[in-house]
């Protein structure tokens, strides 16, 4: 089945490690998601590591190995992104919504063989899109996909917000959503810069070249392709609702 045919327009919800750190910030994930499908969309929902989870799977590997394999690497790691897509879908179950998880190889995102910084080649969303249909929400894990031999890759820093813009571009959604720990883009970090201001659109190569000066809000990667794929995106808080910064 095409994404064009189906009958409600596609939005891409993608959370942040920090949106997801806790049961209770997943409860909350699943509140923005069951309200943006009862809006009249259909959702995919594409998600990080729970917190520092992560940085606690890279630390537990070195504590084994001075100099761990590449590829068990990319299988250790793409574990935490798999735990974040089954408690946000049952979440989602518990409040009646019919949900599926899928990992990046089950949501059909084919990268080359470079481990750990993987880049994604092409996207066969057919089982998403056969989930859209019977109006369930979808839950896939960001920063992770598969190589032409069938193993594990991970796509780098940034690589949850590349997963969602990828498949944002491989769906025609209307909106990519990259929803985080602050309220949008600002002029300066908020959390360090008194009086920093936010700012309520940018073009892309704007914010690429914010992001290419350090600005840690996207990763420079996913502005690239949403600009090529004129991929309109938004960052906005993941707990409040508020408009956030458009980025097209």
């Amino acid at each position: 089945m095409n994404p064009t045919e189906l009958k409600k327009p596609i939005h891409v919800m993608k959370f942040g490690g920090t949106s997801v750190a806790s049961p209770a910030l997943i409860q909350n994930a699943a509140n923005r998601i069951v309200e943006r499908q009862n809006s009249g969309f259909h959702v995919v929902c594409v998600v990080s590591a729970m917190g520092d989870t992560t940085d606690r799977l890279l630390s537990l590997a070195r504590e084994i190995s001075n100099d761990p394999p590449d590829r068990e690497l990319d299988v250790l790691l793409s574990a935490g992104e798999v735990q974040s897509m089954a408690l946000l879908s049952m979440a989602l179950h518990e409040k009646g919504i019919a949900a599926r998880s899928f990992t990046g190889s089950q949501g059909g995102i084919l990268t080359d063989a470079q481990h750990s910084e993987a880049k994604i080649l092409r996207i066969d969303p057919d089982r998403i899109v056969s989930a859209l249909a019977k109006d369930e929400v979808v839950v896939l894990a960001g920063f992770q996909g598969q190589d032409e031999q069938d193993e594990i890759t991970t796509l780098g820093r940034g690589g949850s917000d590349t997963s969602a813009v990828a498949m944002a571009a491989a769906l025609g959604a209307e909106l990519c959503e990259i929803l985080t720990d602050v309220s949008g883009v600002f002029t300066a970090d908020p959390r360090i810069v008194d009086g920093a201001r936010q700012i309520t659109a940018l073009g892309y190569d704007e914010m690429l070249e914010m992001a290419n000066l350090g600005a840690r809000v996207l990763h420079g990667r996913s502005v690239e392709m949403a600009r090529r794929f004129q991929v309109p995106l938004v960052v906005a808080s993941a707990t409040q609702s508020t408009p956030g910064t458009r980025i097209s």
